[in-house]
């Protein structure tokens, strides 16, 4: 059985993998169909790769026909980062940040119809591999994409607009 924390956006989860370790190095199962109280119901249709050099940001942007993303952080630190602003949402305005990093390997599931995005908090690039539960339709893609600082995305925390700079102890 698998532990699966949940967090305060219904969906996003995180999953903590199990390593096997050998004289060899080590072994994981990165996702399985049957961990149903982390993907549910989701099936994995594309797997794709991100490198960013440390400071980058990659935000934000949703998508609105289903899609749901998992990332799994290979090399470096990334914090993760899903916010809510649907007017007829029970959870509108609240924000979730994670930060995952390739020391503690673990899954992290990020419903589509949140705005998210990434950035790479370590001094080394990040490398990611993510798994998404739509293929990516060139012509019609599925993005909905703001700026990275726009002022629209409120930190709960502070009630001002979220900066993903922010130090983690202030």
């Amino acid at each position: 059985m698998i532990e699966v924390k949940e967090y305060d956006l219904p969906g996003v989860r995180t999953y903590d993998l199990r390593i096997s370790p050998d004289e060899r190095g080590f072994f994981s199962e990165a996702i399985r169909g049957d961990w149903e109280k982390l993907i549910e119901e989701d099936q994995i249709v594309q797997i794709n790769i991100s490198f960013s050099y440390p400071g980058i940001i990659r935000a934000w942007h949703r998508h609105l026909r289903g899609q749901v993303d998992y990332f799994l952080v290979l090399q470096g630190a990334m914090k993760i980062c899903a916010y809510d602003d649907r007017d007829t949402s029970e959870t509108k305005g609240k924000l979730v940040q994670i930060v995952a990093n390739s020391q503690k390997p673990q899954i992290v599931r990020i419903p589509g119809i949140y705005w998210h995005g990434t950035k790479t908090v370590s001094s080394e690039p990040s490398l990611t591999v993510y798994f998404v539960t739509r293929l990516y339709d060139y012509q019609n893609p599925d993005e909905e994409r703001r700026p990275w600082n726009d002022p629209t995305v409120v930190d709960p925390a502070t009630g001002k607009s979220f900066d993903w700079n922010r130090p983690p102890h202030k």
